[in-house]
Order: C-alpha cells, then structure tokens, then sequence
C-alpha cells in the first residue's frame, strides 16, 4: 500500500486514502494541493467534541443585551456634501446618527485619491501602495473578509496621515466557476432553460447582464465598512483593459516556454464538467459507510468502504488480493505494483495479471514506494485516475487509459455492459461482477477523505485531459530566492518555513477551465491544407490575425490557407488574479501610476491565500515585470467562531458584517442558513447554534466598533475566535467618547478666553503632567507598534489612554478644578482639548466614522489656522511634536498613587462609607510622602475622601504637612505595598464584629493558597528546575 502520510496531496482523492508510501516520492503530477491534514480520528473527534457542546443545553453565557435608542440625523444633506456639524449634540452615541453622510463627502471630495496629497502641508516624498484582495463578484463580504478590510484601511489611513502618498486600489475578481453557476441555477429556475439551450455568446449577455445588477453588492459594504478606496481605479478582472493585460500575460508566458499544453490529471467536477481550481475543493471526512447526496443521482451514494478483490496471476496457480474505495476505476487498471523485497510476491516478479473483465494482462511491476506492511502489501495502478498512479505510470512507462468521461460516465472501452452508465452507479455493477467470478475477497469500513467540489457538491474525479500548464519550477525557486535575500519579507516569519516548503515540491499549474465564463484562451489549434498528422498543432497570439501570421510562420504556409480554431477553455480565474498588483496599475502599458506605484508596498491578506494567490502573484509578477509585486507580505489569522470552527458556508456558521453593523433579528439569521444548501445535520448545528449564541439575535453595534474589535486581536498569531459581546463593548467605548466630548465641548464653550496652542502649552500641576505625559508615551507605543504591524497593541494602547486614564481618572480629577475661576482652569482646559483632539486622530484609522464627526465638532474651538478640511487628512500625531509632554517621573509615581486611591476607595466600600468623605491617614517612607503631597488634590478627589494625613516613623528631617505623630489607635489598616498602609478611623455606625468576620474569611481563603505556594517554592523539584535568576527574583 502507498504510505498516505508522505503523500498528503493525493490523499484527498478517495482511493488513495488506502495507499501508504514507505518512502517520500517525487512530487506527483499536478496533484489536489492541501495543507497535512490532522490525522482523521483527531478531526473527527474535534468536530464531534464542536458539535456535542453547541447542541448541549448548558453552555456559555449566551449575548445579552438591550435595544438602545436609535437617534437619525435628519438634516437635508444632499449626497456628497458635508455633514452639519452645528446641530445640538446629541445626548448619547447612535451609529445610525454618526455613520450618515460622512462617506459620501469622503468620496466626493476625492480625499482618497493619491493626487489629494499634493495639498497637504505636511505631505513626504514617499509612497505607500497595495490591493485589497479582489472578492468574488458573486459574493458577500463575511467578517474574514471585514478583518482584511479593517487591517487594510488602518494602515492606509495612519499612512494617509502621515503625508505619503496612499493609493489603495478596489477590485472585484469575475470568479469564472462561482458566477457562471449562479447564473445557471437562475436561468433554469427563471426560464426553465440550461447554459447548453443558449449560445456562448447569449449565455455571457445573461452573466454581464446578472454582473450589472448584482456586481454592486460587494462594492457597497466595502464602503459601509469605511474603506478608504480610490474608487476612481476600481477594477474589475473582466475590463476590457485587464483583459488584453490577461491575453498579453499568457502571450508572453507562452512565448518565453513558461506556458505549454499537454495531457495531465486535473481535478475535475462532473457537475460542472470542468477542471477546477486546488481552492474550490474541500474535503469531508467520513469514519466509515456515509450515505451522501451526489449531484445527478437520485439516491444517496454510499462512501466510508473498502473493497478487496483478487487478479489471477497468468501461468501460475495464483493470484493478487488488492483493496479500493473505488472498484469503479479497477476497468483502467494497467498494473499491480508491490515492494520488491516482499517476500510473499517474489515469485510473481516480471508476471502478469488476467483482467477479469477486459482479459487485457497487466504486469506485476515493483517500485520500493511500495510498503509491504500495508495491507496485502499489492497495490492496484489506476493512472488516469489517481494522482499517486499517474506519476508511477510515468515512471514505469504504463498507458493511461480514461473509463470514466467528463459527464461522470463510463468510457466505451468499459465494455457494453457499463458504457454509459454513472460512475458510482458502475461501482456496484462491478462489485457484482466479481463476486459472479469468484474474485472479490469482502469489503470493510474504512475512514476517508473526500474531495468535494465546493461549487457543485460533486465528488471530484482525477481525470486524465490536455490542458494549459505554466511551468512553475523555475519561478518558484526565484520566489525562494526573494525571500532568503531579503528582497521580499514574510510577516511574521514562521510562514517562510512554509512557503519554502511548498515552493521546493511545487507542481505545475493547470490554468484550463471548460467554461464559458472567463477569459477565453487566446491560443488556436491550427488546421494546414492538406494535412493527414494528427498531432495537436496550436499556435497562440493577442488577436487571431496575430495567431494566424504566428501560424504562418511557423509552418510555411500562407496565412490565407490555415484554418484557426480559438480554445473555447477559459483561463483559471487565479490566473487573472495573480496579475492583479501591476495589471490594476494599467501593465503592459507603461503608465504614470505603473511607475510610481508598483512594486506595491505590502500585501496584507489572509494566510490561507499563500499558495493560491500570494506565491502565484510573486513568480507572475516578477516574471512579466522584471520586479517583486510587493516588498511585504503580512499574513493575519483566520477569523473563526466562538466553538473554533472556521467560518463557511458550508457550515452555516459565516456572518454578515453588515448584519453586526446594522443588527438583525434570530429569525433573519436562520432564514439565512435555511437559504444556504446545508447538509441536515450541519443546518441543524448551525440554526442550535445561533439560538444559542443570539437569543434575541446581534444587537446593532456600528462599523467604528467592529473593526477596532477586528484590529484588537493579535493578527500574527493564533486564529481569532471573535465574539459579538466583545463588538458590543467596543460600541459601549463609543459612547464613552461621546459622552467625553459632550463633557469637553462643554469646557472650551464656557471658556472666556481661547483654548491654548499645543506647543504654547506647558502643564501646570502633577496631574496635568501625567496626563500629558501619558499621551505622550500613547503615541510612542502606537508608533512603534503601527512600524511592526501590530494593531492590537495601537488599539490596547489606545483605549487604555481614553478609559483608564483620560476618563477614570484625569477627567474625574479636573471636574472640581474647572469649577474654580483661577488661572489653572485655562490650563486645564487646553490640556483637556489636546488631549481629546489629539486622541480622535490616533484612533481615526481605526474608527473613522465617529472620530471625524466627534472632531468636526472641535473645530470650532480650534488654536491657530484652520486644520485640514477632514480628519483623513489630519497630521496623524507624532511624539517629536509632543517632547515637551514628556514627564517620565509623574508616570513612575503616578503608580503609587493609583494603588493608594484603589485601596481607599477599597476601604470606603468595607465600612459602606457610600456617600461621606472620611478623612484617612497614610503611614509611608519619605519619598512616597513626597509623592502623595505632590498628587494630594488627585487622591482627595479620586479616592471620595476629605483628606489624607501623612505620617512617616522613618523620617529624619521635617516635612512640610507631615504629621509627627502616628495615626490614632482603633483604625482599619489595609497595605498599599511592603512600606505603606492607609488607615481609616472607625466611625460610629461601622459594624466592626462584621469587618473582623470579613477579614477573618479572606484570611481563611488566603492561607491555604499562600501554604502551597510555600510548598512548591521549598521542594527539591523547584531548587532544581527553577532557573536561579526567576527563584531569586
């Protein structure tokens, strides 16, 4: 049997589920490519587990969540024109509210067009160019699709803010086999009619016609979604344009020998009747006999077995057990092979096998790929269709001949009694057949892996056709190349291991599609006068008149004498893909954006697209354009659902960003899954787990909420498990900004005098140099993880600032401040507006809808010279403008005033001290007095007390306000850290036998955990594993 785990790409063809390699072999001629896949009893397990847990009652906390109040902005704003920003406020955030109108005036005013740059005062000499990965026009976008949007449109942006010149390019991909299927199943369900009943020249009006009205869909949410896109170059794979760069791609492949035609095994849907691409085939897993629903059979197909049967050895009394899943193909067997050291067939070396149904004599042949432990060690040789087989049938010079036809048939050569007749149909026919000649040895369960067209549902058959090819070799050690010479950079870069991998075994690539869909082959078979070869004569050109004086040429013979035939095969839809970068640009042309833009800058996109788009990209481009396509390539992880599954169709589970941004009710939901075409069971897991997870359905939560929870997961790493809880509480930070410039609008609005200019602004007391200065050390952070691509360390950062320490604590703190008419609210004030005006424009890329809206309306209290017409056009934030906000020492002791307010407010709560102000005392070292003195009004103010008196026993000299003596006796104590305590003296009222019974719990709680701490750290395991520096820290 053939070792399957040294073979994983041939593995997904049924039969060969029962091969097993001893050793690796060559890479097999242009097998079905996947990833290793888990061993199939660990999958199955996993899905299982998946499963039991969202059809079991007890589970998560399911979302919960109340309908907020939807508020609209109703002024007449024609489309394009900005929004008035001079209506009231209102009292609390609405998407509905925020979202209207501001991209329609982005678009209009061409803000995102690279030319906008030329008007920026602060603009660089530096360019910053890439695609977004071009979605099926057929489609809708999910949340894989909204985390490459949101990744994408913050970097765009923060570099738009920067002043480069940003050109982030639209596109829609015509995805030959997805489209030409939907307009199928339209036109038979609207007209009752089959592609075949229309011309290909009629049946493509019908798809342009369907593109025309259904092409928009994707074009909308990416704008919903705030994408920055230049749509003035928004390109679609079927252009007139981009087609002639296609027929000129493929000319010049061709031209130079990249390009060539010849007979190989391609994955093939007998639905479809077309090869398709390695993308479009899935697999499912079966553990043993599964009845399964099959395109163009009325009954379900049984799969999950094994078959064993027996060849007659020609001149000896015996014979040669082998096993299959698909006896059907046992009518194109032209060989059996075994190991040559097994000792069982020696004496078979060099026979031959009778087949029982043909007569034809097979040879016994050896090949050490052969492993002898595997079954009964023979192994049946089927090379037009097994990938394993094909490439053994090269080897050992075997025919190859078809017995099953595009249509899924039996070929005529199966003799008459299966001509015709389906493919699994034929395979119980054939079962029959050898128990009726005492040749079939039984049948067992088997575990396999099918490969499923994911269009059609069909069952892929490897067939044996002539195709295009593009000769990969050559190029993929250059795209090899590019990476270990630094040319081109991985992010992150674990993923070089794999791409070098999969590049150093690459296969050549089968780019023909019998479709009508698509970009027909621009090569021509060519028919001389008077010729008797027949032998395939093909000749290629950019039109026919070109083919024909091609033709000529190469055969000497007038060109008014050949007869020409176009290929009615389109090209693979990845092919035109793989072009996008510098064909978007307008290549072959030599154009002003081709030579300022390209190569682009980076490419970010998901990494389950590195073999099928990113590799093909890299050795396309550098092969037509003499260049890199990009310099980075940035992977992020694939979005899946709270159970770990990945999101698809096929499993019910994908989600509509639009339906996150706009909310939608359960029963919408499942109508959604009912529409799909879902496997029963997998409707049943899906619809159990949207009751489940969504109750009374996903609440609204705005586009600015999903994509800064999108860009909050760490996008180099593991998969994201995204919940809509965590979108909810990004929508709850929205309103937290709202209310936090409701409160600054109110500040600068009453001010007398003007809000100060940034650089004319120097912090007064302690706390408005630690607010400056943790502003400041904000954007350090953020520049320095935007450089790295790390996204969720900007928007942890981010949110971190405006919650934790702009809201809770510095706004808290200037509250009572501002109520005092002194020279400091002026201070206070100015510190507040920069603060907030400053932190809109770091999170803008993030969540440009609200930031802008919240921004305009600071404009009016703006320092200085009028700013740039639109936040996207803003100077994004710099520390260098900031240097002189830097107070490194507030920071550092800010921290013990921080632990000296949680722990007051801790005490307050213990002695229910709700509403009084008691007067508390610190008992520290000198040095943290100093620090409490300098913060005194923060801690008073933040920690609800009237006052806080300072004793230090260490104290040599005198302090200024400290007391000499220690507090009173009969106080409540509790440690801020090793050398300070605050103490709050009992009041009448405070139920001290229950603060001792309290206190007398936790001791209880904490004794036992701080005993075997003690343990682990004494014990002979921990003075001997334990590194010195971590046990001595």
């Amino acid at each position: 049997m053939w070792t399957k785990g040294h073979c994983p790409k041939a593995r997904l063809v049924a039969k060969t589920a029962t091969k097993l390699w001893s050793s690796k072999p060559p890479e097999p001629s242009r097998p079905v490519p996947s990833a290793q896949p888990r061993p199939q009893v660990q999958k199955r397990r996993r899905r299982q587990e998946r499963e039991k847990t969202i059809l079991s009652k007890v589970g998560d906390q399911t979302l919960n969540w109340s309908e907020k109040q939807k508020i609209a902005y109703t002024a007449q704003t024609p489309p394009g024109t900005k929004k008035d920003t001079s209506l009231p406020f209102p009292s609390s955030y609405s998407p509905d509210y925020v979202e209207s109108c501001w991209y329609q005036w982005w678009e209009k005013e061409g803000f995102f067009n690279p030319y906008q740059h030329e008007r920026l005062s602060h603009r660089v000499d530096q360019t910053f160019s890439l695609c977004i990965p071009p979605p099926n026009v057929t489609g809708t976008l999910h949340l894989g699709h909204a985390l490459t949007v949101a990744v994408q449109d913050a970097l765009v942006r923060w570099r738009r803010m920067q002043g480069h010149r940003v050109l982030w390019v639209p596109g829609c991909d015509h995805a030959g086999i997805a489209t030409q299927t939907v307009v199928e199943r339209r036109l038979l369900r609207e007209k009752g009619k089959r592609r075949q009943d229309f011309s290909r020249e009629e049946f493509l009006q019908e798809v342009w016609k369907w593109k025309n009205e259904k092409g928009e869909e994707i074009y909308h949410q990416l704008r919903r979604l705030g994408a920055s896109l230049d749509w003035s170059r928004a390109c679609f794979t079927m252009d007139p344009g981009f087609s002639r760069a296609v027929t000129e791609a493929f000319v010049r492949l061709c031209d130079s020998g990249l390009i060539y035609r010849s007979e190989g095994l391609v994955n093939w849907s007998c639905a479809l009747q077309s090869a398709i691409s390695d993308i479009e085939v899935e697999t499912k897993d079966v553990s043993g006999p599964t009845l399964m629903s099959v395109p163009g059979y009325e009954n379900k197909v049984e799969f999950g077995t094994m078959f064993t049967f027996a060849y007659t050895v020609e001149g000896i009394d015996g014979e040669v057990a082998v096993s299959t899943t698909r006896p059907e193909t046992m009518l194109g067997d032209v060989a059996v092979a075994v190991h040559p050291d097994d000792p069982r067939y020696q004496t078979f070396h060099g026979l031959r096998c009778k087949h029982p149904f043909t007569n034809r004599l097979i040879p016994i042949i050896t090949d050490t790929m052969v492993d002898m432990d595997m079954g009964t060690g023979a192994v049946k040789v089927t090379p037009a269709h097994d990938f394993m087989d094909f490439h053994l049938s090269q080897k050992h010079s075997l025919p190859r001949p078809s017995v099953i036809r595009g249509d899924g048939t039996m070929e005529p050569l199966c003799g008459q009694w299966l001509e015709g007749v389906k493919r699994f149909d034929a395979r119980q026919l054939v079962v029959n057949g050898l128990v009726e000649k005492n040749l079939f040895r039984g049948k067992k369960n088997h575990a396999m892996t099918l490969p499923i067209c994911s269009r059609s549902g069909d069952i892929i058959e490897p067939l044996l056709k002539k195709q295009w090819f593009v000769r990969c070799d050559t190029m993929a050690m250059k795209a090899i190349e590019a990476v270990e010479d630094g040319q081109l950079e991985i992010i992150p870069h674990s993923y070089t291991k794999t791409w070098k991998n999969w590049l150093s075994s690459i296969s050549d690539w089968c780019i023909s599609r019998q479709l009508w869909w698509g970009h027909q082959i621009p090569a021509y078979q060519v028919q001389l006068p008077n010729s008797t070869t027949k032998e395939e004569l093909w000749v290629w050109g950019k039109s026919e008149e070109e083919a024909r004086q091609r033709a000529a040429v190469k055969y000497g013979v007038n060109p008014e004498h050949i007869t020409l035939r176009q290929d009615p095969d389109v090209l693979d839809t990845w092919f035109s893909s793989a072009l996008f970068p510098f064909t978007m640009l307008g290549w072959p042309e030599k154009t002003p954006d081709l030579q300022r833009f390209y190569p682009n800058s980076v490419l970010e996109t998901g990494s389950d697209l590195i073999f099928f788009w990113v590799a093909r990209m890299v050795m396309l481009g550098s092969e037509l354009t003499g260049q890199l396509p990009f310099k980075q390539v940035l992977f992020h992880s694939l979005v899946r659902d709270k159970y770990g599954r990945k999101m698809s169709k096929s499993l019910g589970n994908v989600i509509d960003p639009l339906d996150v941004i706009h909310g939608v009710t359960l029963k919408r939901l499942q109508e959604k899954v009912k529409e799909g075409n879902l496997d029963p069971r997998e409707q049943l897991v899906a619809m159990k787990a949207q009751s489940k997870d969504y109750p009374n359905g996903i609440p609204q939560c705005g586009t600015d909420a999903l994509r800064f929870a999108l860009c909050s997961h760490k996008m180099q790493g593991e998969d994201i498990s995204l919940s809509i809880s965590e979108v909810l509480g990004f929508r709850h930070f929205c309103n937290k900004m709202w209310q936090t410039l409701r409160f600054t609008l109110g500040v600068v609005g009453d001010n007398i005098t003007p809000v100060g200019t940034l650089e004319g602004t120097t912090p007064l007391n302690s706390m408005e140099r630690w607010i400056c200065s943790r502003l400041y050390s904000t954007i350090v952070e953020c520049e320095q993880a935007f450089e790295a691509y790390e996204l969720h360390i900007v928007t942890s950062a981010l949110y971190s600032f405006w919650v934790h320490n702009l809201c809770d604590v510095y706004m808290e703190y200037v509250k009572p401040v501002l109520l005092k008419q002194n020279e400091g609210v002026e201070v206070a004030s100015t510190v507040l507006y920069h603060c907030v005006s400053l932190s809109l424009a770091l999170l803008s890329p993030f969540m440009p809808f609200i930031t802008e809206e919240l921004w305009q309306r600071l404009q009016p209290f703006r320092p200085g010279a009028m700013a740039q017409t639109s936040l996207c056009l803003q100077p994004y934030p710099r520390s260098t403008q900031l240097a002189h906000w830097y107070f490194p020492e507030e920071e550092k002791d800010f921290l013990l005033v921080q632990n000296v307010i949680r722990v007051a407010r801790s005490l307050r709560a213990q002695c229910g001290l709700t509403k009084e102000k008691p007067v508390m005392w610190a008992v520290c070292s000198p040095s943290q007095a100093q620090t409490l003195l300098r913060f005194g009004s923060a801690v008073w103010t933040l920690s609800r007390i009237l006052s806080l008196q300072i004793y230090c026993p260490d104290q040599d000299g005198h302090l200024p306000s400290i007391h000499s003596t220690p507090p009173p006796t009969g106080c409540l104590v509790a440690v801020v850290d090793h050398t300070c305590q605050l103490h709050l003296h009992i009041q009448s009222g405070v139920d001290i036998e229950q603060q001792i019974l309290h206190l007398s719990q936790r001791k209880d709680k904490l004794l036992p955990k701080m005993e075997e701490s003690l343990c682990k750290l004494q014990s002979s395991n921990n003075q001997t594993k334990t590194p010195a520096h971590i046990r001595f820290a």
